[in-house]
C-alpha cells in the first residue's frame, strides 16, 4: 500500500516483497502455532514472543513472562505467585474468566472406548473450524514477536461454528462454501473477513431467516450509500457537542507523485478518534498559500472555530504561510507541523552521519541476504523462534533503525545460523555473498557501532512511538524531547564530544519545525510531570504556559480567573490535593485527571482539558493514495466525482471508526520508560484497500 506520508515518507521499493516472504516462507510453522494456541483460551489475551524460551507477552500491560501460558494465567487472574506481577490493565471480565479456569478442577479423561465412539460420530464443527484454525485466536495472537499497538486492542472476528448435528453441519459447510465462492469470484481480499462488520453482516442475515433478498446493485450504489453517509454525518454532529469541552485538531495530510499530481486529505481528531472530512485535488495549486488558507478556513468553519484548538499541517513554505493567515483570522488558534514527521527527520539526519550510514547500510545488506531467499529465511526463522528481522510497513528511516535493533537482539542466533548443520550442507553456504555476510557478523567493529546506534537512537524511537497516532499525546512531547536528550547524554556518560553532534540535530529540528508554546503548556499542566518529585523548575516551560494561556483567553475576566487558579494547581489545594487526585496523577490520563478533579478552578480546567486532549501527529494513518489518485486520473463529470467522493468518505470513516472501536474510548496514561518500540506501530496495522471500480457510475438512477 502507498505510504501515508506521500513522497516525504515513501518506503524502499523492495519492502513490499519482503512482507510477503516473511509470511509465505514458513506456513507450516504458522499453522502449527495457531493450532497450539487454539487449545487454551488464554491465548486470546497474550502473544508468544519467544517459542524456544516459552516467553509470552500480556496484551493489556505488555509485561513479558517466561514459562508459557500457565504462568500468564496467574498474571491475568491477578493472583500473586512467586515473581509474577498481577496485571493492572486486565478487564474485569477477562480476569474473572481466567480466574475461573484456574480454580475449576480439571475434568477426568474419558475412557478410550468412549473417545472412539465420539470420533465415530464425526466432528462437531463446520469445515472452517475442523482444520484447527480459529479466526478469533489467530486475530488476537498475530505473528510471532508482534502484538497489537499499545493503544489498540485486537479486532473481533468470527470464531468456530457452534456444535451441531450432521444435518446442521452440512448446512454450515454449505454456507462456508458459498461465502468462500463469493470471495474468490469477486477477488475480495481475505483480510475483509477480519472486518468488524463481517460477523455483524452474517448475524443480521441470519436474523432475517429464509427468503431474505440482499440489496441490489442499484440499491447499493444509490440509496444505501446515501443512507450510510448520512449516518456518518449524524455521528459527526454528535461529536461536535463533545468538541465544545475537549476541543479538536484539524489534520492536513498531503501527497504528491513527484510530478504533477498532488492530493490533500483533511480530517479532524479528538479523544473519540479521527473523522475523515474531505479529499481535495490540489495539483494545480499545491504551492498557492491563499488557496490552502481558504481550504483550511472552510474546514475550521465547518467544524466550528470555537472547537478547534490547533491545526497540524506540512512544514512546507506554502503551508506555513497559509497557517500565518489562519492565525491572523483566529488569534487563539495554534499551528505547528506534524511531530512524527519532525522526529523522523531527526532520525534521517542521524542516519547521514558517516559512521551511522556505514553501519545501517551493512544492516540492510544482512537483511536483504536473509530475506531474498525463502529457504534461508525459513531456516533463520526456525532458529529465532519466528522472530522478524525487517519491519517493512513502517516509515523508511524507522525501518533501518528497527531492523538494526532486531539484528542486535538476535546476534547469537545469526552467528549460530552460519554454523548450523543444515546451512553448512546447503549450496547457499558456498555463495560469495554468504561468505561476506558471515565475515561481517564476526566483525567486532560492526557490533560495536550497532550497539552504539541503538543506544543513541532508542530515546527518539520511544518518543516517535509515543506521538505516532491520533491518541492525545500533547502532554508528553515536551518532556519526551528533554528525556531523549538526557538519555543520550547518559548513554555517552557525559562525553560532550560524542553526543553533541546528535543533540545539535535534535535541537535544530525541534526548534525549527516543532517547538510550540502549546507543548510547554501541556507539560506544565500534566500532573504526572508537574507533581513528580524529580521535577525541576523549567523557565521555558513556565513561560510557554503563560504565553499559551494569554493566547487562548483574550477576555480580561478569564485572564483574571486564570491568575487566581494557578496557585491552587501549583500548591495542589482543594480537590487537586485529595487522596484520589494524588493517586490519579499517574493512573489517569492528564485530560481525564483534569476533567475529574479540576472542578474548583473551572477556567484553568477548561484550558487543561482542551490542551491535553490533542494529538501531535497527522501522518499516522495509511491513506490509500493510489486509489485516491485514480479518482482524478480519469475524466469524470461533476456528479460522478461527487459520488466517488461519497464512497471515499464512507470507506475512510468506517475504517477510522473500526480503529477507534477496537482501541476503546479510554485514554491511558503514558509511562515513558515502559514504551516498547518493538511492538506493532499504528502504521503497521492492516488496512483494507479501497478498490475503486468506477463502472458503477454508469447510468446512475435519476434520484442520485
Amino acid at each position: 500500500a502507498p505510504d501515508a506520508a506521500g513522497t516525504r515518507r515513501r518506503r524502499d521499493s523492495g519492502t513490499s516483497s519482503l512482507a510477503e516472504s516473511l509470511w509465505i516462507s514458513s506456513p507450516s510453522a504458522a499453522k502449527s502455532s495457531i493450532m497450539v494456541r487454539g487449545r487454551d483460551a488464554c491465548w486470546e489475551h497474550c502473544v508468544l514472543v519467544d517459542a524456544t524460551r516459552q516467553k509470552v507477552r500480556c496484551n493489556y500491560c505488555h509485561r513479558e513472562f517466561s514459562g508459557g501460558v500457565y504462568r500468564m494465567k496467574f498474571h491475568l487472574a491477578q493472583i500473586k505467585n512467586k515473581d509474577i506481577v498481577p496485571c493492572s490493565e486486565v478487564p474485569d471480565d477477562v480476569r474473572n474468566l481466567i480466574h475461573s479456569i484456574l480454580t475449576t478442577p480439571r475434568k477426568q479423561k474419558a475412557p478410550k472406548k468412549l473417545k472412539i465412539d465420539h470420533t465415530a460420530n464425526g466432528p462437531q464443527h463446520s469445515s472452517s473450524s475442523a482444520s484447527g484454525y480459529n479466526a478469533k485466536n489467530a486475530g488476537s495472537s498475530g505473528q510471532h514477536g508482534s502484538t497489537c499497538p499499545s493503544l489498540l486492542l485486537p479486532l473481533p472476528s468470527p470464531g468456530a461454528q457452534p456444535t451441531a448435528n450432521d444435518a446442521q453441519k452440512q448446512k454450515y459447510d454449505n454456507a462456508d462454501n458459498k461465502i468462500a465462492l463469493f470471495f474468490f469470484h469477486n477477488s475480495i481480499p481475505f483480510s475483509a473477513s477480519k472486518s468488524i462488520y463481517y460477523q455483524a453482516m452474517i448475524d443480521a442475515i441470519a436474523d432475517c431467516g429464509a427468503g431474505y433478498k440482499p440489496p441490489t446493485y442499484e440499491g447499493l450504489r444509490s440509496t444505501l450509500l446515501e443512507k450510510v453517509k448520512e449516518e456518518i454525518n449524524e455521528n459527526h454532529r454528535k461529536l461536535k457537542d463533545e468538541w465544545k469541552d475537549t476541543g479538536c485538531t484539524i489534520l492536513s495530510d498531503n501527497w504528491s507523485d513527484g510530478r504533477s499530481k498532488s492530493l490533500l486529505v483533511l480530517s479532524v481528531a479528538s479523544p473519540k478518534g479521527t473523522q475523515f472530512l474531505k479529499l481535495v485535488d490540489i495539483s494545480s495549486r499545491a504551492d498557492d498559500a491563499y488557496y490552502l488558507f481558504e481550504l483550511l478556513d472552510s474546514v475550521i468553519m465547518e467544524v466550528g472555530a470555537e472547537n478547534v484548538v490547533q491545526v497540524i499541517t506540512d512544514s512546507a513554505t506554502s503551508y506555513a504561510y497559509a497557517a500565518g493567515l489562519l492565525l491572523k483570522k483566529y488569534p487563539s488558534l495554534f499551528w505547528f507541523p506534524c511531530a512524527s514527521y519532525s522526529i523522523e527527520k531527526m532520525l534521517e539526519d542521524i542516519s547521514k552521519l558517516e559512521w551511522v550510514s556505514t553501519t545501517l547500510e551493512e544492516t540492510r545488506t544482512i537483511a536483504r541476504f536473509i530475506c531474498s531467499d525463502g529457504w534461508i529465511l525459513s531456516l533463520m526463522k526456525k532458529l529465532t523462534g519466528g522472530r522478524e528481522l525487517v519491519r517493512p510497513k513502517v516509515a523508511r528511516f524507522m525501518t533501518h533503525f528497527l531492523t538494526l535493533r532486531s539484528i542486535v537482539n538476535q546476534e547469537d542466533d545469526l552467528k549460530h545460523f552460519f554454523s548450523h548443520a543444515d546451512w553448512l550442507s546447503s549450496v547457499h553456504s558456498r555463495r560469495p555473498d554468504a561468505l561476506a555476510i558471515k565475515s561481517l557478523l564476526y566483525l567486532e567493529r560492526f557490533w560495536k557501532s550497532a550497539h552504539e546506534i541503538i543506544g543513541m537512537s532508542e530515546p527518539l524511537l520511544k518518543l516517535l512511538r509515543l506521538v505516532d497516532g491520533d491518541m492525545p499525546a500533547m502532554g508528553y512531547i515536551y518532556e519526551g524531547i528533554e528525556r531523549a536528550k538526557m538519555a543520550i547524554k547518559a548513554f555517552y556518560k557525559g562525553c560532550e564530544e560524542k553526543y553533541m553532534s546528535v543533540l545539535e540535530i535534535i535541537e535544530r529540528r525541534w526548534s525549527t519545525h516543532c517547538h510550540s508554546h502549546l507543548h510547554a503548556a501541556a507539560a506544565f499542566l500534566n500532573p504526572s510531570i508537574f507533581y513528580d518529585p524529580s521535577f525541576k523548575f523549567d523557565v521555558n516551560m513556565r513561560n510557554g504556559f503563560h504565553a499559551a494561556m494569554w493566547k487562548m483567553f483574550p477576555e480580561e475576566n478569564d485572564r483574571i480567573e486564570l491568575i487566581k487558579d494557578q496557585p491552587v494547581y501549583i500548591k495542589a489545594q482543594g480537590a487537586l490535593g485529595s487522596k484520589f487526585a494524588i493517586m490519579g496523577r499517574t493512573l489517569n490520563s492528564p485530560g481525564d485527571w483534569w476533567a475529574t478533579y479540576g472542578y474548583e478552578i473551572p477556567v484553568l480546567q477548561r484550558a487543561a482539558v482542551r490542551i491535553l486532549s490533542q494529538p501531535c501527529s497527522s501522518y499516522w494513518f495509511k491513506w490509500n493514495w493510489s486509489a485516491f489518485e485514480n479518482i482524478y486520473t480519469k475524466n469524470h463529470t461533476r456528479m460522478e466525482l461527487e459520488k466517488l467522493n461519497d464512497l471515499v468518505f464512507v470507506h475512510c470513516n468506517l475504517r477510522l471508526q473500526e480503529i477507534s472501536q477496537s482501541r476503546g474510548a479510554k485514554c491511558r496514561p503514558v509511562t515513558y520508560d515502559e514504551i516498547d518500540v518493538s511492538s506493532e506501530w499504528p502504521t503497521e496495522s492492516e488496512s483494507s484497500s479501497l478498490l475503486l471500480d468506477d463502472s458503477w457510475l454508469d447510468n446512475l438512477p435519476f434520484e442520485c
